[in-house]
């Protein structure tokens, strides 16, 4: 298995994130414009500072692999309300986003390791954070079974609003708890 590294998501990278979002695998489940102009109104702000998911590249042997951001859920309080109507979200929870680039990097194992290494990732950026949930429409199976080989339990099933608006409102809520080790420390900020 290759080492997987993270690196913030740059400017430089939207050309890469527009050819990957054109993908059928990521277009089938992230409805986003891969347009420049489109790309830098998504993103701009979280790779300046100023929205606070925090949005990455993974790499894997240095080589681009996927794209996978992450944020606390009490900074999107709409989200927060949603997910709070399946589950009772623990609080400090944070969430994840991600999917693999190439079609040629499925089914070898590689979204599950980037899941792991990026969740020992989180632990150490944000200590305070108690566990990570990840939504997943109903239908996205390879999705679950990555999360579910990267260690993530199915703890909830309902109704969320789709990220490709063409889908149903069935969706599978996934949970990863920090591990015992991880020092939890009050409310604030993720370092």
């Amino acid at each position: 298995m290759p080492s997987i590294s993270f690196r913030p998501l740059a400017r430089a990278d939207f050309a890469l994130l527009g050819h990957w979002l054109c993908q059928p695998h990521v277009a089938r489940w992230w409805a986003d414009d891969p347009s420049p102009t489109a790309l830098e109104q998504d993103y701009g702000a979280c790779i300046d500072g100023r929205e606070p998911a925090q949005v990455f590249i993974a790499l894997a042997d240095s080589a681009p692999l996927s794209l996978v951001q992450r944020y606390r859920l009490a900074a999107y309080p709409e989200y927060l309300a949603e997910l709070a109507a399946l589950i009772d979200v623990p609080a400090r929870a944070s969430s994840i986003d991600f999917f693999l680039g190439e079609p040629t990097l499925l089914r070898q194992g590689l979204g599950s390791a980037m899941l792991r290494a990026f969740a020992d990732a989180s632990w150490r950026a944000d200590p305070g954070a108690s566990c990570i949930l990840v939504p997943t429409h109903a239908d996205n199976l390879p999705s679950q079974r990555t999360l579910e080989r990267a260690g993530f339990a199915r703890v909830a099933q309902g109704e969320l609003t789709p990220d490709n608006l063409a889908d149903t409102r069935a969706h599978v809520l996934y949970q990863l708890d920090a591990p015992a080790t991880h020092t939890s420390l009050p409310e604030g900020r993720p370092s």
